[in-house]
């Protein structure tokens, strides 16, 4: 009895961000002036000396891995209590971040012991994350060598302290998993006729609103259209469903948030608000301020407006020139063309979509759940996941599982042929990774007594069914 409460007080505790700064070894090459070298240090209560230390260790294994491997700098450095990623997003520009290991508190003779997990932690998973926390700083400021450009160390300091404060709070390393080595993007399926009304919906707007450069127009949290670069679209992806959305999600659900408009001309209602910009379009006053986002950075560098606009489930990003500040006319006349439109267009997206989902009929629980990425247009579909929020991702699958998805797909980047991986995980489930030209499918399967040539039966169904016109080579 006695060691089943021993047992029941195991605790586990997850991984977390222990330390994250950002430092340039050119800027402080003298003795005495290491402080220099140092534009971001969070937490920033941390004493002086141990931020010199810690910068000054980060730079002395950066040099010594250099002499091993010359060209490919190191990634990250596992020690017993915590993981270091490093990254090197522009020249001589570091950004590092720790990471403590999962540790599992025991309690032994009354005292809490702790056992560092130290085999946990993916390297591909949180390298993609410190990957992703400068494509999203550049997103919004562009990149460091322009914020040098624009005010020198100064305002490099003051816009990475700015923009890290608020965007190291939402990063939730605890679920971080496959999905954030992809970034992808998931794109919401239409028959023809519906994405030619978009695509033409696309068009009248941009010839009535002709400051308009770039647009993107997504339904359901899901990508339809964008007129962006690949690598730009899937950040502004990730900031819109991870950050944007969700935080305009909550007052929409009370219902306090969905004005008709009756008094318009043929007493058409409709739903359409901005989710960034004006709030109340009546009051003279209002502030039109967007968002400004960076694109295009490696060649001709664009500076934009960002203009996020939703009607019902449908959301349009109109991306305009930086250097015209939209005025409220201009905001105004937005919302009474492409509110009545977008109103009307979202109701026939979702007929639609309804349509098709009664024709293919009723999805019965599958025996299996499966992530699949395509890394041509970045499309991504997963059934493992939950709706993300603001805050988590919810994988629906145990952790050990997800470890292993992880794993197959480190394999899969070590490796330019197709592959396939099968797997026997403890508690009777199957994982199945399949790599095959630019798409990798993940399949896990929970049946207790099957075998390998079942196994494979199932996933050549699943292939059949989901994924019928993409060619997976047997």
């Amino acid at each position: 009895m006695a060691t089943a409460a021993g047992a029941g007080q195991e605790k586990q505790l997850a991984p977390t961000l222990l330390s994250f700064f950002i430092y340039n070894p050119k800027l402080g090459p003298k003795e005495g002036e290491e402080e220099k070298k140092i534009l971001f240090y969070h937490p920033n209560e941390v004493e002086k000396n141990e931020k010199i230390r810690n910068v000054g260790l980060c730079e002395a294994i950066v040099q010594f891995t250099r002499t091993f491997s010359p060209t490919k700098p190191a990634k990250s450095l596992h020690t017993q209590k915590n993981r270091q990623f490093f990254h090197e997003p522009e020249e001589n520009f570091w950004m590092v971040m720790v990471v403590r290991n999962p540790i599992i508190e025991k309690h032994k003779d009354g005292k809490p012991v702790y056992e560092y997990q130290e085999e946990e932690l993916l390297d591909k998973v949180y390298s993609s994350v410190l990957q992703q926390c400068y494509s999203m700083y550049k997103l919004f400021n562009g990149t460091f060598l322009k914020a040098m450009e624009d005010g020198g160390v100064k305002v490099l300091k003051e816009r990475l302290e700015k923009f890290f404060h608020r965007y190291l709070q939402t990063l939730h390393l605890q679920s971080c998993d496959l999905l954030d080595v992809f970034c992808g993007i998931s794109f919401f399926p239409l028959d023809k006729m519906t994405y030619l009304k978009i695509q033409s919906f696309i068009n009248r707007m941009e010839e009535s609103l002709n400051i308009v450069k770039y647009t993107a127009f997504l339904y359901n949290d899901q990508l339809i259209w964008s007129g962006l670069e690949q690598d730009d679209m899937r950040i502004l992806y990730k900031y819109l469903t991870t950050s944007l959305f969700p935080r305009h999600m909550e007052p929409e659900l009370a219902g306090r948030d969905s004005p008709i408009r009756a008094e318009m001309p043929g007493n058409l209602q409709h739903y359409g608000r901005f989710l960034t910009g004006p709030l109340n379009l009546n009051d003279p006053e209002a502030k039109c301020r967007f968002p400004k986002i960076f694109v295009n950075t490696d060649d001709t560098y664009e500076e934009l407006h960002l203009i996020v606009y939703k009607a019902m489930s449908a959301a349009v990003c109109f991306m305009i020139d930086a250097s015209i500040p939209p005025t409220l006319e201009f905001c105004r006349k937005l919302d009474s063309i492409v509110g009545p439109q977008l109103t009307v267009l979202a109701s026939d997206i979702c007929e639609q979509y309804n349509i098709n989902k009664r024709i293919s009929g009723a999805e019965k629980e599958p025996q299996f759940k499966f992530i699949y990425f395509n890394h041509m247009n970045l499309a991504e579909k997963s059934t493992i996941h939950m709706r993300k929020t603001p805050s988590v991702s919810l994988a629906s699958v145990h952790p050990d599982l997800m470890k292993i998805l992880g794993d197959i797909n480190s394999d899969f980047s070590r490796i330019d042929e197709d592959e396939e991986i099968i797997v026997k995980a403890m508690t009777d489930y199957w994982v199945v990774g399949k790599k095959s030209d630019q798409r990798e499918l993940y399949v896990i399967l929970n049946q207790k007594n099957a075998n390998l040539i079942e196994v494979n039966e199932e996933v050549k169904k699943l292939c059949a069914t989901q994924f019928n016109n993409i060619f997976f080579l047997d």
